[in-house]
C-alpha cells in the first residue's frame, strides 16, 4: 500500500454547519443584546376549541358513508379519494416488472413480488440497497401531466419520498434534478448519474419537519411528524395517503357522536362547521391547505385548526418569487394565483364555483354539473352575455378550440422550474386576458401562440387589438411591479410598488415585498415621508400578512427611530388576539432578511435583523440558535457559543444546535467540549449524521484514522449526499495507507459533486502518488 502524507487532503477537513431555515418559522435568527424593554412581551395565545384537535378526533371517510351516501360515493370516485395509498395492482401505474432503470453509474430495479413492491439500487463496489414501497403518491390523474411517486418508511421513523417517479403520459421513469444538475424533471437515461436525482439518497419526508426537505402535509390526510425523545426517533402518522373527507371538513368524531345520539336535528352545534356557508376567503383557505405555497409558522397543524395560526400563504412569495408580477407561475406554484384574478378580486369566485368539492367534476356557479373542463358554462353562468353570440366574442368558429373560454383565459402553462423535457402544465388560475406582447415581456407563453405558433408576437398583438381595440390595462400595482423590476432607483420603485390597492391584497403584499428586498437595509437614517406614511398605513391593514410585513419593514429600516419605535410599540399593544399570528409572521420576515444577509456574507446586517427578531419573540430557541450562527459566520465564536447555549437553555432537545455548539467550541480549541456537544446530540438522536461527521473531524485532527473512518462511514450510511464526508474519509484511509479505499471514497463524493475542484485535485494527487510508486 502507498502511504500518502497527511497534507494531501488536509484542506478538506471541514466542519459542516447545519442551520435551520428561517423562512418557515422553524429557524429564524435574532438578537444583539436581548429584548429591549420598550416592546411589550408576546401574549400567550388564547386557547380556542380547535387547539384541542388531535389525531384521535379523526375517524376516516368510511365513517361518513352511512349518513352521507351520495357525497361519499361522489368522493370515492374522485381523484382525491384516488390520490394515494398502499401499493396495489389497481393503484400502481408504474412498471414494477423487473425492467431496470439504467443510470451511468447504477441500476435501479423496480419489482413486485407477493404484493410487495421494491426498488433495488445497485452500484459498483457497494452492496445492494432495497427500498420497500410503503405508499403510493398520486395516480397520474392530471391532464397537464400526471405523475406518481413512492414513499418508504425508514428506520428513523420518517416516511421518505423515493427519488424515482413515473409520468403517465410519456410512460417513463424520471427524477427531479433541480437541487443537483438543475435540469428539472428529467427522464432517467444511461447517460445520467444517480446522484443527479436531487432526492437521492431519499431525503424528502412526509409532514412538516424542519430538519428535512418536505412536501408539508399535502400528500395525504392528517399527516403528523414529531421527534420522540424517548424513542430517539421520529413518529410519523397519517390517516390515509388519499385526501379524505376530514381533510376539508375537519375532525368527525364529535359530529358522529352527536348524530348517533339522536340530537343532530336539535343541536345548535353539530360538531362540524358547514363549508357551504363560509365566506369567500374562508372557503379558499380550505383548499389552500394544499393548493397553495405556504410558510410554516409553527408545527402541529391539523384540519379543523385555524390555518392562519400555523401557515402563511403570502410569506412564501417573499424572496423565492414563484410568481410573476401578474400572478402567473414563474417557477413552480399552485392554484393560489387565483387571488390575482378579476373573478376573485371583483367577484365572489372560489374554487367550488367551478369544482364540485366531492366529485371534483366541473360545475357552474349555481352548482349544476357540466360536461367537463372545456364546458363554457363554467364562465357563462356568470358572464351570460358572452353566450348569446360566442363567435362575436371569440372571432373563432363556435365549435373550435378557439371558442372555448378556457383556451384563451385559462391556458395550460408549463411550470418553468420543471423544465421542458416532460410535460407538467397546469391551467392558469389567474384567468388573464390574452395580452401577447405583455406575456412575452415577462416570459410567459401567451394563449394565442399555443394554437398559432407560426405567428409572431407582434402579429398576434395586432390581431387582438384589431378585434378588441385597446386591451384592458393591467391593475396599477401589477403594472408598477413590472416596471419596478427594471428600475433600481428606490424613490421611483416606491412610487411604483407602494400604491394603495385595497381590493388586491396579494398585489399589495407583492409590491411591499419587492420594496423591502430592493430598497431597505437595517437602521437607515431615514425614509422619504411618503414611504414611511405608506408603510404605516399598510401596518394597519386587515390582512395579517401585509400588516406583519409592513411592521417588520419599519422595524428593519427604522427600528432605532424613537417615533417609529413608539408606533411599533403601539401596534404591538393593539394586536389583541392576533398577537401571536402577527409576531410569528413579523419574525419570519426579519429572519428571511437576516438569512439573505448571511448568504451574501453580510453578517453585520444579519445580526441586526436577527436582533430585531429577538425583540419580537425574545425566548424563541430557534431565533437564539440562528443568532449564534450569525456570530459564528462573523468569526466571533465567543458570542456564538453564548447564543447557542441560550438557545439550548430554552430547548435542550435540539441535536443540530448541539452540533453547531460543538463546532463553535472546536473553533475555540475546546476539543473536549466539542466532543461532548456532539455526543449530546447523538444521545438525543443517534441518527444525526452531522454529529458523526464532526466527531470524525476531531478524530482526524487528533491523528486517530481508525476512529475517523468509523465516524465518516457512519455519516455516509446516514446521509450519503454529504460530500465532504467522502473527502475526509479518503484522507483517513490515506493515513492508513489504503490508497484503494481512499480513491473509492473520493470517487463516490465526486459522483455527487463532479465539479468540486478540491476533490478533483485530491484525486489527481492520489493517482499521481500511486502511479509514482509502481
Amino acid at each position: 500500500m502507498v502511504a500518502l502524507g497527511g497534507t494531501v487532503l488536509a484542506a478538506l477537513i471541514v466542519a459542516v454547519v447545519a442551520v435551520m431555515a428561517g423562512r418557515n418559522g422553524s429557524g429564524v435568527a435574532s438578537g444583539t443584546s436581548g429584548s429591549r424593554p420598550d416592546f411589550p412581551p408576546p401574549r400567550e395565545p388564547a386557547a380556542a376549541p380547535h387547539d384541542a384537535v388531535s389525531l384521535a378526533d379523526f375517524v376516516g371517510s368510511e365513517a361518513c358513508a352511512s349518513c352521507h351516501a351520495t357525497e361519499y360515493a361522489a368522493w370515492k370516485r374522485s381523484t382525491h379519494a384516488r390520490a394515494g395509498g398502499p401499493p396495489s395492482p389497481d393503484r400502481v401505474i408504474a412498471d414494477f416488472d423487473g425492467t431496470p432503470m439504467r443510470f451511468a453509474d447504477a441500476v435501479v430495479i423496480p419489482a413486485a413480488k407477493n404484493g410487495t413492491y421494491t426498488f433495488t439500487v445497485r452500484q459498483p463496489g457497494q452492496p445492494d440497497r432495497v427500498f420497500r414501497v410503503d405508499g403510493v403518491i398520486g395516480g397520474g390523474h392530471m391532464v397537464g401531466g400526471g405523475t406518481q411517486g413512492f414513499v418508504s418508511r425508514f428506520a428513523d421513523g420518517t416516511v421518505r419520498f423515493l427519488p424515482f417517479d413515473f409520468i403517465r403520459k410519456e410512460g417513463v421513469w424520471f427524477c427531479n434534478t433541480n437541487s443537483r444538475s438543475q435540469t428539472g424533471y428529467t427522464k432517467i437515461t444511461p447517460t445520467m448519474r444517480l446522484a443527479e436525482c436531487g432526492d437521492w439518497p431519499p431525503v424528502r419526508v412526509l409532514g412538516d419537519q424542519a430538519r428535512f426537505a418536505t412536501c408539508q402535509q399535502c400528500h395525504g390526510s392528517q399527516i403528523t411528524i414529531a421527534f420522540d425523545s424517548s424513542a430517539h426517533a421520529y413518529d410519523t402518522r397519517y390517516t390515509s395517503l388519499a385526501i379524505n373527507c376530514e381533510s376539508c371538513h375537519g375532525p368527525g368524531r364529535r359530529h358522529i357522536e352527536i348524530a348517533t345520539s339522536g340530537r343532530i336535528m336539535t343541536a345548535s352545534d353539530i360538531g362540524m362547521r358547514s363549508l357551504a356557508t363560509l365566506s369567500k376567503d374562508a372557503s379558499l383557505q380550505v383548499c389552500f391547505q394544499c393548493h397553495a405555497l405556504k410558510d410554516e409558522l409553527k408545527p402541529g397543524y391539523l384540519p379543523g385548526k385555524s390555518l392562519r395560526d400555523f401557515y402563511s400563504t403570502k410569506l412564501a412569495l417573499l424572496g423565492d418569487e414563484p410568481l410573476h408580477a401578474d400572478g402567473r407561475v414563474r417557477t413552480f406554484a399552485y392554484q393560489q394565483n387565483q387571488l390575482y384574478s378579476a373573478c376573485y378580486r371583483n367577484g365572489s369566485m372560489t374554487c367550488t364555483s367551478c369544482h364540485d368539492p366531492h366529485s371534483q367534476q366541473y360545475r357552474d356557479v349555481n352548482g349544476a354539473p357540466l360536461t367537463g373542463r372545456y364546458d363554457d358554462r363554467q364562465c357563462t353562468s356568470c358572464h351570460a352575455s358572452k353566450a348569446d353570440d360566442i363567435e362575436a366574442h371569440t372571432h373563432h368558429p363556435a365549435a373550435s378550440p378557439g371558442s372555448r373560454c378556457v383556451s384563451c383565459h385559462m391556458p395550460y402553462l408549463q411550470h418553468p422550474e420543471v423544465g421542458t423535457t416532460l410535460r407538467y402544465a397546469r391551467s392558469d388560475h389567474t384567468i388573464p386576458i390574452p395580452r401577447p406582447a405583455f406575456d412575452a415581456s415577462i416570459g410567459v407563453q401567451n394563449a394565442c401562440s399555443q394554437c398559432h405558433a407560426d405567428r409572431s408576437v407582434a402579429s398576434l398583438e395586432a390581431q387582438v387589438e384589431k378585434w378588441y381595440g385597446t386591451i384592458k390595462p393591467q391593475p396599477p400595482l401589477v403594472a408598477g411591479l413590472v416596471a419596478a423590476q427594471r428600475d433600481t432607483d428606490p424613490a421611483r420603485v416606491a412610487q411604483l410598488v407602494l400604491q394603495p390597492e385595497p381590493d388586491d391584497a396579494i398585489a399589495e403584499f407583492a409590491g411591499l415585498s419587492h420594496y423591502v428586498e430592493t430598497a431597505l437595509h437595517p437602521d437607515m437614517p431615514s425614509l422619504p415621508a411618503h414611504v414611511r406614511d405608506r408603510l404605516e398605513a399598510l401596518a394597519e391593514s386587515p390582512d395579517i400578512d401585509i400588516k406583519a410585513l409592513a411592521l417588520a419593514s419599519l422595524h428593519y429600516a427604522l427600528g432605532t427611530d424613537r417615533e417609529v419605535r413608539a408606533f411599533l410599540r403601539n401596534a404591538l399593544d393593539s394586536l389583541g388576539a392576533d398577537d401571536d399570528v402577527v409576531r410569528r409572521r413579523w419574525v419570519v420576515v426579519l429572519g428571511y432578511l437576516g438569512d439573505r444577509a448571511r448568504a451574501k456574507g453580510n453578517t453585520r446586517d444579519a445580526i441586526a435583523a436577527y436582533g430585531k427578531a429577538l425583540e419580537i419573540r425574545p425566548d424563541d430557541p430557534r431565533i437564539l440558535a440562528n443568532m449564534g450562527m450569525a456570530y459564528s459566520d462573523a468569526g466571533d465564536v465567543t458570542n456564538a457559543v453564548q447564543w447557542l447555549r441560550q438557545s439550548l437553555a430554552r430547548d435542550p432537545m435540539q441535536p443540530v444546535t448541539l452540533v453547531n455548539l460543538g463546532n463553535a467550541l472546536d473553533a475555540q480549541r475546546d476539543a473536549a467540549g466539542a466532543a461532548s456537544a456532539y455526543q449530546q446530540a447523538l444521545a438525543i438522536n443517534p441518527r444525526e449524521p452531522l454529529a458523526y461527521f464532526n466527531l470524525g473531524k476531531l478524530a482526524l485532527e487528533q491523528g486517530d484514522a481508525a476512529r475517523a473512518v468509523q465516524m465518516y462511514e457512519r455519516t455516509i450510511a446516514l446521509d450519503a449526499s454529504l460530500v465532504p464526508a467522502y473527502f475526509n474519509l479518503a484522507r483517513a484511509y490515506a493515513m492508513q495507507s489504503d490508497a484503494a479505499k481512499a480513491k473509492a471514497a473520493l470517487e463516490r463524493g465526486l459522483a455527487f459533486d463532479p465539479s468540486n475542484a478540491e476533490g478533483r485535485e485530491m484525486l489527481r494527487t492520489l493517482q499521481q502518488a500511486v502511479g509514482g510508486r509502481r
